[in-house]
Formats: structure tokens, sequence, C-alpha cells
């Protein structure tokens, strides 16, 4: 029902999306640094589900909403953008730190974990905007339905997103010790976050595309 190309392009857009240090990255190495890996894969999980609940909101109709009711949209992107410029500040920020820097983060219990990482994700702009924009984008109305259309592409950014996360998880400690004694790797990696935070803040904020109709 969906093209190769379109199941490509999907999986690529969120590979791009996912490598930028956002909210998900910086809470999950956060989390696997300061309560170790186990920790911070309970919180991925809580970051998967909220993935689907943002997928199942937007196979209902909420890209239509935003379509429909484009100021409702543009409050989003900006404010989305606003978010993105702070993070980029505190990248770029004289004493900034980098999502590998170690937090210090009091020990949770599963569920909390789990919770936190569901809030983490509902509260992420990239994600609203991904389904909410750049899905819809993928979809072809002339193979078949765009609902289940828009929940396979779906899925597949999540598999991939949860994927690369478990990853950044996974290897935390590592790099993060790595960066410690590399303080100069440290700050390439804390300018080309900020600037790449910033650049894409600035883009989502002057885009003057409309989210297609699903």
């Amino acid at each position: 029902m969906i093209s190769t190309e379109a199941v490509i392009g999907i999986a690529l857009v969120e590979l791009g999306l996912v490598v930028i240090p956002g909210p998900n990255m910086i809470y999950l190495v956060s989390r696997s640094v300061a309560q170790g890996r186990r920790a911070g894969l309970t919180s991925l999980a809580g970051v998967g589900v909220g993935f689907l609940v943002y997928l199942l909101a937007a196979t209902a109709g909420l890209a239509t909403l935003f379509a429909l009711v484009p100021e409702i949209y543009v409050t989003l992107k900006l404010a989305g953008a606003a978010y993105l410029l702070w993070l980029a500040w505190n990248a770029l920020r004289p004493g900034g730190s980098s999502a590998f820097t170690p937090n210090e983060l009091e020990p949770d219990r599963p569920r909390k974990l789990f919770g936190m990482g569901l809030l983490t994700c509902l509260l992420n702009p990239k994600i609203a905007i991904l389904y909410i924009s750049l899905l819809p984008q993928f979809v072809d109305p002339s193979r078949g339905h765009v609902g289940t259309q828009s929940l396979l592409l779906g899925l597949t950014q999540l598999a991939v997103g949860v994927l690369v996360n478990a990853v950044f998880v996974i290897t935390a400690g590592s790099v993060a010790l790595f960066f410690s004694r590399k303080p100069l790797w440290m700050r390439v990696h804390r300018y080309l976050t900020g600037t790449a935070l910033a650049v894409f803040a600035v883009r989502l904020a002057t885009d003057q595309a409309r989210p297609a109709t699903p």
C-alpha cells in the first residue's frame, strides 16, 4: 500500500531528527548516566508510548484540524521553535552543557521513569511537528486508504526513533566518560548541537507551509 520510497524517506527524516539532541535524548541520556541502562530503557518505553499517542492522534485526523484551523498550527509551530531556541541557548551559552553532560538526577522507580519518558515525549515539539506537518507529505491517496498509510509510515518512524534512542541509552555512559576526558570534544559537540537546534528552530518558525490534510 505504501511505496518503498515513502518508507525510506520517512525513516531518513526521522534519523535526521533523532540524532539532533532534543528533550527526549537529553532526558534519556541523563537518566541512563545517572541511574543506569535499565532506567534509561524504562524511560525509553514511555517515550515510545508518547510516539504512539501522537501517531494515533494524527491518524484520527489531528492534521485535518490544524489544516482547517491554521492559527492552532501556527501557535504550536512558534511555540516549538521558541523551545528549540531555548535548548540551543542552553548549549551555546557560556558554561552551557552537552546532551552527554551527566546531570544529577535522583533515582526514580520504574513507574515514574516510564511516566517521565512519556511526558517528555508528549511535550517534545519535534514529534508534534513531524506527525502534524511532515508525515502527510509521504502519503499518496492513489495508493489506498490515507489513514492506513499514515499509520504504517508512522510506525516506521516510531521504530527508527526507538531503536536509535536505544543506542544512545546503551552507550550513554561510555560516551559521557569519553567526553569527560576530552573537554575539547565536549565543547565541539555542544556547539554543533546548539547550532543545529538554532537552525532547525529558525527554519521551523519561518516555514510558510501548511500541514497537508490526510
